[in-house]
């Protein structure tokens, strides 16, 4: 029998990270993944969704080309060429996983794995069959998530679709409805919207992004509706009925029932970890709603069996399986580090507008107790959002008002997902809105409106 300082079940973001930094910390280290490296966000998630909306955006932007004193023909779309450079994306990033675990000498195990009475890892082949058996001082679980369904609306992959059937739809829908407007249906809402089809996207709670600050979402819903999609919230389905050619949809609002047919519907509810035959029963693992739980070090109740990503539950976002990935096998290798703080853990949606946000919403901050000061800039009013043409949104920063540190902030605009790091850093470093105000921004930049959304709040801006 193999023995290792650490296996690790699952190649997605959080489990190969976390194998690589078990490598560099000397810890002889075994990965078992049971299709792709990279796991479903590189694969069938993050990666090549991100490339079809960023062709989308490409697409939209040749459509305003007269607005840049531009004159070109009316663009042509090749679906088939969209849906495979997406894929050829995803094909690419997934072979350089696979060159990482060469090159850091991570014994790579094919099959499904799960924990043995003895906490070992048993490997399993496609036909159950074990193939091998490692022994493990610290076990990681690592296996990610699956989309998820609701009652009466079950997955068939041709009609009523998850978002990996809807990045790799061979025909554009003419018409589809959406439920659930979280960043999933929201990204997938412009994807579509934006090649023509007509899209119905509900949910059932009260605003779209419901995680995300209210003014935010508000601003983001009244884009999607100018783009042309419907939008509807606190919608309720009450039947999907699948036909001969379409889906009869009936749904309530406001108690007033409305119907709709579509050619096609996605699920898009959110997802549900894949903690189903791990061994945790056999292990003794606990288990809550849903997800394995974990201490700060990402710990289970279980001696070496740590959990990490979506298994362990929300956020279940890529980039904090990352962290939790590196943090766990650095608590198990005895190293001192701080335990990850889940309220600095951004939060990205990438449509057009994007949005993004880190830390307390305005709602969150005044309900722990805070005194609060809020800052906003429109990009309305920035010089390089007038320059290219992108001016929908703001951004939006809390303080707290005795101190001035900032507590969080939120992003509506272009290129909102890669602002959030100056927020997140802020963070970190528990920054003053003097610190965001002092720091010199480039012009014209984007970025500029962070520093001039710290000085509104606190009575400063130079440009508003």
């Amino acid at each position: 029998m193999a023995v290792y300082d650490v296996v690790i079940i699952g190649g997605g973001p959080g489990g190969y990270s976390a194998a690589i930094r078990a490598r560099q910390l000397g810890l002889k280290t075994a990965l078992v993944e049971a299709a792709d490296l990279g796991g479903v966000c590189l694969n069938w998630g993050c990666i090549p969704t991100k490339a079809l909306l960023k062709q989308a955006e490409v697409y939209q932007l040749l459509l305003r080309a007269d607005e840049f004193g531009l004159k070109v023909g009316e663009p042509e779309v090749d679906w088939t060429a969209v849906i495979g450079r997406s894929r050829q994306v995803a094909e690419r990033l997934s072979k350089g996983v696979a060159y990482l675990m060469k090159k850091n000498e991570v014994e790579v195990f094919t099959g499904r794995g799960r924990l043995t009475p003895s906490r070992n890892v048993a490997v399993a082949d496609g036909k159950g069959t074990v193939v091998a058996e490692l022994e493990a001082a610290n076990v990681v679980l690592a296996t990610g998530s699956r989309p998820k369904s609701i009652p009466g609306v079950e997955f068939d992959g041709e009609k009523i679709l998850s978002s990996r059937e809807a990045m790799i739809a061979e025909k554009r829908p003419n018409s589809l409805a959406i439920i659930g407007a979280g960043a999933i249906g929201v990204e997938f809402a412009y994807f579509y919207r934006a090649y023509g089809s007509e899209v119905l996207l509900l949910e059932a709670l009260p605003q779209v992004l419901p995680r995300e600050d209210e003014e935010i979402a508000a601003g983001l819903a009244a884009s999607l509706v100018r783009q042309g999609i419907e939008v509807a919230t606190g919608a309720r389905v009450v039947e999907v009925k699948k036909q001969k050619r379409q889906i009869a949809l009936r749904y309530q609002v406001d108690g007033e029932e409305q119907s709709r047919k579509v050619d096609r519907v996605l699920v898009a509810t959110g997802v549900q970890g894949n903690i189903e035959g791990l061994g945790l029963e056999v292990a003794g693992v606990h288990v809550r709603n849903g997800a394995i739980e974990v201490n700060g070090r990402m710990e289970t109740n279980a001696k070496g069996v740590y959990a990490i990503g979506d298994v362990a539950g929300a956020p279940q976002l890529a980039h904090a399986a990352v962290q939790e990935g590196i943090a766990a096998v650095e608590f198990a290798a005895g190293r001192q580090r701080p335990e990850l703080d889940r309220r600095q853990v951004p939060s990205c949606t990438y449509c057009q507008p994007q949005v993004a946000s880190v830390g307390l919403s305005e709602k969150e901050a005044r309900e722990a107790g805070y005194d609060v000061k809020v800052g906003r800039f429109p990009f309305a009013a920035s010089g390089k959002g007038q320059a290219i043409g992108e001016t929908e949104g703001l951004v939006k920063l809390v303080f707290d008002a005795q101190y001035g540190e900032l507590l969080g902030g939120a992003i509506l605009g272009a290129e909102a997902t890669e602002l959030v790091a100056e927020l997140g850093l802020a963070l970190r470093l528990e920054a003053t809105y003097e610190e965001l105000l002092f720091t010199v921004h480039a012009h014209p930049t984007l970025s500029e409106a962070i520093m001039e959304a710290a000085g509104e709040a606190f009575g400063e801006a130079i440009n508003l």
